[in-house]
């Protein structure tokens, strides 16, 4: 067997399900996971047709050998590697109703894994992979990318370290534009995908964008949903998923929150919006602005805080590659994420614990309570009761 190189002597490889031709969220993918020069990617499925798969691979100089048509090759061929020549994780973005199969399939095979949201379409899969996780004892994070904004760890450790006092109220809306017209039959598959039970799950802007601004709400404030009360709607005609979402939020500790995710918004590109309202202060944050954080105390005027300036927290300043002045945005948060998982690999394979800074992105406990929050709203806009426990 050939001996492998110190971890610390080369880059991560990886191998890549879904993301080919046409798939924006897999270029997205493998643009962050390059970005910082840790992570390379070795081997594929890029497609669900085995032609486009390897089409895909072809485009983006995949080796022959490691350019496969479908998932259950890319798992067999790596299976039968030399372990010093093996991926070190799978990275799976594929279409919702495959994030299951495939996740489920490498972690019991002994790898890592990286999952696209939400994570699965039910809880009882989301806990089969929860357990597998714990029993193989692998990496496994979940790109709610969001959370690898500087500012956004400036929020949270803001907030844990009471700079607004406790948490009253939270504000966290996520308008998209871009299902505003029947585009689903205009040829757009990400669209088409996105509207079908069967692929998207039991949700459809809820699961696609509001699973977002769940995560955010919870990573932010750290305290967990007890209750919800919600409307969930399918405004464009003909779709039977919702579009658009509205629902009130009942935090332990007593905290409220009220909880938004449209994509029937004319108007709205990527609107991601998280206001914490506290008993001594405020935090205002906007993806579309994601360089400023607002403060407010309540003894004192507002105060801009900016990416990359003196007295950030160090879980925020770890987050940032370029000094003040320079826009950072949407692909370095992404690949924040799979810093994360890398430095967590690193050390799992060196046998030691890894830097929780370092270490520092969404677990599939994390997806996994998103697919249970994801239910329960589904539930409650069903239910004339309206508040229904978070289970």
């Amino acid at each position: 067997m050939a001996a492998q190189p110190p971890l610390a002597a080369r880059k991560l490889r990886y191998a890549m399900v879904g993301g080919g031709q046409g798939a924006f969220i897999g270029a997205v993918h493998r643009k962050a996971a390059a970005l910082d020069g840790q992570i390379e990617l070795v081997a594929g499925a890029l497609s669900s047709n085995p032609d486009r798969a390897r089409a895909s691979g072809r485009e983006l100089f995949l080796a022959d050998d490691r350019n496969h048509g479908t998932w259950q090759e890319l798992l067999a061929d790596e299976l039968k590697r030399d372990p010093a020549e093996r991926i070190d994780f799978v990275s799976i973005v594929t279409p919702n109703h495959l994030h299951h199969p495939v996740a489920l399939a490498f972690v019991e095979a002994g790898f890592h894994v990286v999952c696209d949201k939400p994570l699965v379409h039910t809880s009882a899969q989301a806990d089969e992979l929860v357990q597998a996780v714990a029993r193989q004892g692998t990496v496994f994070g979940v790109t709610h990318n969001y959370t690898g904004y500087p500012l956004v760890r400036q929020m949270r450790e803001m907030v844990r370290a009471g700079a607004i006092g406790a948490v009253r109220k939270v504000l966290v809306d996520y308008n998209q534009g871009w299902l505003a017209t029947q585009v689903e039959h205009s040829g757009n598959k990400q669209a088409a995908w996105r509207i079908d039970p069967a692929i998207s799950g039991l949700a459809g802007a809820m699961g696609d964008i509001g699973s977002h601004a769940e995560n955010l709400l919870s990573t932010v404030t750290g305290l967990q949903v007890e209750a919800i009360c919600a409307d969930l709607a399918a405004i464009g005609a003909g779709r039977t998923l919702d579009d658009d979402a509205s629902m009130l939020l009942r935090l332990q500790g007593g905290a409220r929150a009220v909880l938004t995710a449209s994509q029937i918004a004319v108007g709205c590109e990527n609107d991601l919006r998280i206001r914490v309202f506290g008993a001594t202060g405020s935090l205002d944050w906007r993806q579309e602005d994601p360089n400023h954080l607002w403060h407010a105390p309540l003894d004192g005027p507002p105060r801009l805080l900016t990416r990359a300036s003196p007295g950030l927290s160090e879980a925020a300043q770890r987050a940032v590659r370029l000094p003040s002045g320079h826009p950072e945005g949407f692909i370095e948060a992404f690949a924040n994420i799979y810093l994360g998982v890398a430095a967590d690999i690193r050390a799992h394979q060196a046998g030691v614990a890894a830097d929780p800074l370092a270490a520092d992105y969404p677990r599939v406990t994390d997806g996994a309570r998103g697919v249970r929050f994801i239910e329960q709203v589904v539930a409650s806009s069903r239910s004339e009761r309206k508040w229904t426990p978070m289970a």
